[in-house]
């Protein structure tokens, strides 16, 4: 296999396991940081025009998720069988896989941007939009949709280099695209002012498009890092370029397809369930007025940062366990679990403590508002408590995906997000009239019992052999 010095070789067991997980989750985490570093200058600069203008931007997140879930869960699927082909050196495979992906974004990619796009003011007036925020949320969901078809296309690519190993190029794409944003955001939403800084005073241009210029920034962030990820794919420098030289290179391979959709089809079902979830959830706090509404957006925003090393723990042991089962090695997957487990844990003990000491602090930087800061708080302090549990979940997820054993996965999401979360978070707010604090006790309740549930089915060692049933 060529090689490149992008790509870890996962399988040199003569470099210690922890090495191995922290080589190939360290990008992911820096990735995260700035991510999340950007969402929350993003964020703060909405945040200073008012809870109006946070409400508008968040009240159609959760059905643009459910949309976008459907490409993630295709990435699930590429992910996987590209990690096996590439962990048994199967180097012609893992070319036939990128090349799927790519028919991935123009078959299904597409359709979904125009969907979103068409939808752009019906989404919010189906979320419950008031009439104070309706037209913002409109036109910022409008002129996001033209940069969607390449956030999708960075996406499914990205699965498709971390599959292989390369967790540096989603890295350089993701911080692309978020200093795009955040430079885009001060230029865009702010009008021309005159700025002050160490005595010194200047005039900083500025459009003052407010909700609509956060929108316009997000749009070309999201173009630049679709045309990057085109541009790594077709390179000649990647020993798996995309090459679409003769006709045939331009049709689905049938037995490719199928186990792509094999894989990614409950991965699919398990987003739609999730999202779908919050989509109910979402709304009925909708009802409890626009402060909630953003101390909700808040406190998840601030919540994300416990996703930096979560996902970058999740995405390395997907990588690692399918690499390990390509190579035939069970045992050396197991040990990549448990060691990605104690780091992880350790790591979000350290991460909760931040949220639940500087809550306050955390959501004082998104928007000035005492109201919304206190309620977010406390929100935040809830869910820094089960940052261990949370990150547990995600680690045993990222094992049953690398596995391809992604309907355990779907089955288990299904119960605990619709038989827990939806239906108690609606039972309290619209049966008993509680508040949004209620909600999150739910949400910690829902992410115990699917950390339980996830452990029973890794104890089971089924996972192992997954993939040999669908003839990968």
């Amino acid at each position: 296999m060529a090689s490149n010095r992008k790509q870890i070789n996962i399988m040199d067991e003569s470099r210690s396991v922890s090495k191995t997980i922290l080589l190939l989750a360290w990008p992911v985490f820096v990735e995260q940081i700035f991510s999340t570093l950007v969402s929350f200058a993003d964020t703060a600069m909405v945040g200073s025009l008012g809870a109006t203008a946070t409400a508008s931007i968040s009240i159609s997140n959760s059905p643009i998720f459910l949309l976008n879930g459907i490409i993630m869960a295709l990435g699930v699927g590429v992910t996987a069988l590209v990690a096996r082909a590439a962990g048994a050196g199967d180097q012609e495979l893992v070319k036939k896989l990128m090349r799927h992906a790519m028919m991935v974004i123009l078959y299904i990619g597409l359709p979904i941007t125009l969907v979103t796009a068409s939808l752009s003011r019906l989404i919010p007036l189906w979320m419950g939009a008031g009439e104070d925020i309706l037209d913002m949320a409109t036109q910022y969901n409008l002129i996001v949709s033209f940069g969607r078809l390449f956030n999708l296309a960075a996406m499914v690519l990205n699965s498709a280099f971390r599959g292989y190993g390369d967790t540096k190029t989603p890295m350089k794409l993701n911080l692309m695209m978020n200093i795009i944003n955040v430079i885009g955001n001060y230029l865009l939403i702010n009008p021309t002012r005159i700025i002050s800084v160490f005595g010194f005073e200047f005039t900083m241009p500025g459009a003052g498009w407010g909700v609509n210029g956060a929108a316009v920034a997000t749009a070309i962030g999201m173009l630049c890092a679709g045309l990057m990820a085109f541009k790594n794919a077709l390179s000649h420098k990647n020993p798996y370029r995309i090459a679409f030289e003769t006709r045939r290179d331009f049709l689905p391979d049938k037995m490719l397809s199928k186990q792509i959709f094999r894989i990614s089809f409950p991965a699919m079902l398990e987003r739609i369930c999730m999202s779908s979830s919050g989509i109910f959830v979402t709304s009925s706090i909708a009802m409890l007025g626009t402060i909630s509404i953003a101390a909700n957006s808040l406190s998840l925003s601030a919540e994300s940062l416990s996703y930096m090393p979560a996902f970058a723990f999740q995405t390395a042991i997907t990588t690692l366990v399918g690499q390990a089962l390509g190579a035939e090695k069970p045992q050396l997957a197991e040990k990549f679990v448990h060691t990605t487990m104690r780091i992880g844990v350790i790591v979000m003990c350290f991460t909760g403590l931040g949220l639940y000491l500087f809550a306050s602090n955390i959501i004082g930087v998104f928007t000035p508002d005492q109201e919304v800061i206190q309620m977010a708080s406390e929100c935040l302090r809830l869910m820094a408590l089960i940052q261990p549990i949370q990150v547990a979940a995600w680690i045993f997820s990222g094992v049953l995906r690398g596995s391809g054993d992604t309907s355990v996965n779907f089955y288990i999401s299904a119960a605990t997000n619709w038989g827990i979360r939806t239906l108690f978070s609606v039972l309290a707010i619209r049966a008993f009239g509680l508040d949004l604090y209620a909600t999150y006790i739910v949400m910690m309740v829902e992410i115990v019992a699917r950390l339980l549930l996830l452990y029973l089915r890794y104890r089971t060692g089924k996972w192992k052999t997954v993939m040999n049933k669908i003839g990968v």
